[in-house]
Formats: structure tokens, sequence, C-alpha cells
């Protein structure tokens, strides 16, 4: 994926900050933390696993979608990741 590989550091990035956001959800619950900042550091995790999902995805439909001069290829492309939003929509 040529895409993946353009933007392999702004990906890492958002990876990095997500592992440091899991990072600061287990120090909640070693540390007794009440709940609702443990709640705030599982939706922040969330949130940006979800923003990496799409970031990951806007590249995919861009380049393999929408850039595909084979028709055949697009429509299989755009079936991969039609497939993936009703995974991700579960």
């Amino acid at each position: 994926m040529a895409h993946i590989q353009r933007d392999r550091k702004k990906l890492l990035t958002r990876v990095r900050r997500i592992a440091g956001q899991v990072a600061a959800l287990e120090h909640a619950l070693e540390a007794g933390d009440d709940c609702d900042a443990v709640l705030v550091q599982i939706a922040a995790a969330k949130g940006a696993m979800h923003g990496l999902m799409l970031e990951v995805m806007a590249g995919h439909l861009s380049d393999h979608v929408v850039a595909e001069k084979d028709p055949a290829r697009r429509a299989g492309e755009a079936a991969v990741l039609l497939e993936l939003l009703k995974r991700h929509a579960r």
C-alpha cells in the first residue's frame, strides 16, 4: 500500500500517541483512579484509534479507489473498503 509507506511517519506518530494513551489507561487502573478518570482514558484511546483507522481508510479510498484506472480493480478495492466499514459499524 503506497499510502501506508508515504504516510508512515504521520501514522507512526498516531500509533505512538495511542500507545501513550493506553499506558495512561493502564496507569489509571493500577493507581485505582475513579471510574470517571478511567472512562476518560478509554474514550481518548478509542477516539485516537478511530482517527488512525479513518486516516488509513482515507488513503485507501484516495489511492486504491478514486485513482484506480482499471474498473474491475477499482470495484474490488471499493468492496474491500465497504466490508471494512460494515465490520467497523458493528
